[in-house]
């Protein structure tokens, strides 16, 4: 997901469907109907499991209904843009 008022976040902030369960480096079961947020700027991996990054990262993943999910992805991106509008 990207938002037209942060286009260069697109690449480094994303809202995606959390997977469901991955077993041996395999998906397992598709993906659930929880969302989720990656952000590369705050550290996140995209190739990384929910249960494989530090806590403070998992609380940002979420997971999100999809319309709480959406909110929390406008905000995360607003903050990005306030810190770098104060640098």
């Amino acid at each position: 997901m990207t938002t037209s008022s942060a286009p260069t976040r697109a690449t480094t902030i994303t809202l995606r469907r959390q997977k469901a369960h991955t077993q041996g480096g395999n998906l397992d079961g598709g993906y659930t109907n929880a969302f989720e947020i990656i952000c590369s700027d705050c550290g996140d991996d995209p190739r990384r499991d929910y249960q494989d990054v530090p806590p403070r990262l998992q609380r940002l993943r979420g997971p999100y209904l999809l319309d709480t999910g959406v909110t929390q992805y406008e905000a995360h991106v607003a903050w990005h843009e306030d810190l770098a509008r104060a640098r």
